[in-house]
């Protein structure tokens, strides 16, 4: 070795300087690893914390079905046409005097309660009635916003919802020998009318089950 130059450094020093080299990579990677499960957790319980919170301001903010109480307290509301059909159990088609039936002779069978989204059989819809359903029809071109702002001032049983051709009004709800024509979705009178004869005294079975019967095509809810 000359004078003035630096020695060498040995095999051993060599693999350990290479050692120190690798330890300190991978400690850099773990750090990065670290920081980067670190951002993923918080990122993680960020997205629950907002899907919580977007489920809880859902439930909070969503429409609720309307409630009504049941049985009649002799409220007299404009418009309301009484008629006086009788019940009586038939096999077949009837030929009903209002438009929709408002009660009257009908199928053995009753009509599952619920939103149809097709016309439904008269005569399955009338002994629903007989057991306190209100029959809520609509003209089949009523708009969709309409539609959802009738919807959403319906209780979530015993009624019945479903298209209608031919109706005298955009919208007509019929109880037992009770009707009522209205042009709006928004017309106040719909909920007295329901307030005034879902489930009322005035049927003939009231109490009966307004499930259990038989559905109709188009039936969604």
């Amino acid at each position: 070795m000359s004078a003035g130059t630096s020695p060498s450094p040995s095999t051993k020093q060599q693999r350990a300087a290479e050692r120190e080299r690798k330890l300190a990579e991978f400690r850099a990677k773990e750090a990065r690893r670290k920081r980067n499960g670190v951002i993923i957790t918080i990122a993680s319980i960020a997205g629950v914390a907002v899907l919580v919170t977007g489920l809880v301001l859902a439930f909070v903010f969503a429409p609720k079905p309307a409630t009504y109480t049941a049985g009649s307290a002799g409220a007299e509301i404009e418009g309301v046409q009484t008629f006086e059909n009788e019940s009586a159990h038939v096999q077949g088609a009837v030929d009903y005097p209002q438009t929709p039936p408002a009660g009257g002779a009908h199928s053995p069978a009753w009509l599952n309660c619920g939103v149809y989204t097709e016309p439904v059989p008269a005569e399955n819809a009338v002994h629903s009635q007989e057991h306190g359903a209100v029959w809520v029809t609509y003209d089949p071109s009523l708009s969709a916003e309409d539609l959802a702002a009738l919807e959403q001032k319906l209780p979530k049983t015993y009624v019945v919802l479903s298209p209608y051709e031919g109706l005298p009004s955009p919208i007509v709800l019929s109880g037992w020998n009770v009707q009522l024509e209205v042009d709006d979705a928004n017309d106040p009178r719909i909920a007295q009318f329901l307030e005034e004869y879902w489930q009322g005294g005035q049927v003939p079975e009231p109490g009966a089950a307004c499930t259990g019967g038989v559905d109709a095509p188009g039936k969604v809810a």
